[in-house]
């Protein structure tokens, strides 16, 4: 018997007796570690009992091509692998190695991608659903929602300003010395813009996602909850505070709460 942190992170570890039939199956698994931190199938090891039973007679050269094959052909784009074989308990097993994609979401090539775009949740490989396959979708474009312009918010350089200033005052305020203070550059709009809190609209400077969390923030999921409770369980209340506003505004606010009730 061996264990699957033998090969790695638990979560990130398949162990399959052979290849299934319904290679789907297989794939599904190959395709979820794409999708998310890599992972490793190894073959010839039987999930339930952990058992090492190895691939027989099978040559791991010839075995590692048709697995490769498959994979290209069958899922799409196409999924960076390495394909070895290792010997465990005396008998030969092959790992196959699936690395993190870079062009998510990846999926069955003859299927939908909304049905086969599968993900890696507690050690299980499951459907993606509509905003995972999104944020996917984001990530194989590399755009991030911070990044994303505001639809229908107008830059205001007032703001970009005053923001700018902002920033640059609580970089002063946690210098230590004034050599570090002497260090500290000024903000300005176009660090704003290579920093992503501003992007392009045409030939205009827009707000992004970022700058509008930085600024005005009216998100009603951008916003930092804390509470002290009476004892080891959340029954009783002593201090709740709900900090909304500028992100660095609230980091700052959430930080002096803690600072408060640290005895």
């Amino acid at each position: 018997m061996v264990s699957k942190e033998y090969f790695g992170e638990n979560k990130e570890v398949e162990f399959k007796q052979e290849i299934p039939s319904k290679h789907e199956k297989f794939l599904k698994d190959i395709i979820a570690f794409a999708n998310t931190s890599g992972g490793k199938s190894i073959i010839g090891i039987v999930d339930e009992t952990k058992e090492v039973v190895g691939i027989g007679d099978q040559s791991p050269f010839k075995l590692s091509d048709s697995i490769s094959s498959m994979i290209s052909d069958s899922c799409t784009p196409l999924i960076e692998t390495d394909i070895y074989p290792q010997s465990v308990e005396g008998k030969t097993v092959l790992v196959v190695e699936v690395f993190p994609g870079k062009h998510r979401p990846y999926y069955l090539a003859n299927k939908r991608k909304e049905d086969t775009s599968y993900v890696r949740v507690n050690g299980t490989s499951r459907p993606a659903d509509s905003v995972t396959l999104k944020e996917l979708e984001l990530e194989g474009a590399n755009l991030s929602y911070d990044s994303m312009q505001e639809i229908g918010v107008e830059y205001d350089k007032n703001k970009a300003l005053e923001l700018c200033r902002v920033v640059k005052e609580i970089a002063l305020s946690n210098c230590e010395t004034e050599d570090e203070k002497l260090a500290v550059k000024d903000m300005t709009i176009g660090k704003l813009e290579d920093m992503g809190l501003l992007c392009r609209s045409g030939r205009n400077l827009a707000p992004t996602h970022a700058f509008s969390l930085m600024t005005d923030n009216h998100s009603r999921f951008a916003k930092i909850q804390c509470a002290l409770f009476k004892g080891n369980d959340r029954d009783i209340f002593i201090d709740k505070k709900e900090f909304e506003g500028p992100i660095y505004e609230q980091l700052s606010d959430a930080f002096q709460f803690i600072l408060k009730h640290i005895n």
